[in-house]
């Protein structure tokens, strides 16, 4: 039996065949530049970024939507967080691919417009048309009850690419479809990209909105 002989044949053919593979792809995190808190602008009364987590909590009703918005603009990307809206009160979501609409100076700061990832009671996991129309696509009432938990901790997936706008929650999915155009009747192209936004909705006199264990990648073209 000549192994000895075998192995040292075989070492440098291993060795070739190594240098000759291809490296590895080199995975970029977009996590810490996103959550930055100089990527953020919002009501302080309101808003907090801090250790990864973002949290909206309201004392008063505000009278109006208002958003934590991204400095940065985004087009293609996948986002995954917990989300906890405290005692299943009140409702939040998600902006993506979407533009502020209040001036300096505006009374009611930090408005939004643009395809919302809905977070709330009889919503949850819809995409909705902050301020260009409405709806855009409703989550399956079955599918909600089964997959939710109202007043506990829901995993939402994100994803933008293309015209395609994928949302899952806690695995289930509740988008998955292109979406070309806006709604409304002079319904407009979609945009291809924006800032992104998390919302405190007016009408409760308080909330508390957390999301938490947010990871981030920007999709190439």
């Amino acid at each position: 039996m000549r192994l000895p002989h075998l192995l040292v044949f075989a070492a440098p053919v291993l060795a070739a065949l190594v240098a000759s593979a291809p490296a590895p792809a080199v995975q970029t995190d977009d996590t810490a530049a996103f959550l930055s808190p100089d990527n953020w602008e919002g009501r302080k009364d309101i808003w907090t970024v801090s250790d990864g987590t973002i949290v909206g909590e309201t004392k008063e009703d505000p009278k109006y939507n208002t958003f934590l918005c991204s400095k940065t603009k985004y087009a293609d990307f996948e986002l995954t967080c917990k989300v906890v809206l405290k005692g299943g009160v009140g409702n939040s979501g998600v902006q993506i691919r979407s533009e502020r609409t209040d001036k300096d100076g505006d009374k009611q700061p930090y408005r939004v417009r643009g395809p919302q990832v809905d977070v709330g009671k009889g919503y949850w996991g819809s995409l909705y048309g902050e301020g260009v129309g409405g709806m855009m696509k409703a989550s399956d009432p079955a599918k909600i009850k089964a997959a939710v938990k109202e007043d506990g901790v829901n995993t939402y997936y994100l994803m933008a690419k293309g015209h395609r706008i994928t949302i899952k929650i806690n695995g289930e999915t509740m988008v998955d479809q292109d979406f070309p155009t806006l709604p409304g009747k002079d319904a407009k192209a979609a945009p291809a990209e924006g800032i992104i936004a998390f919302q405190a909705h007016s009408g409760y006199a308080s909330m508390r909105v957390e999301y938490s264990d947010i990871k981030f990648k920007k999709l190439g073209k």
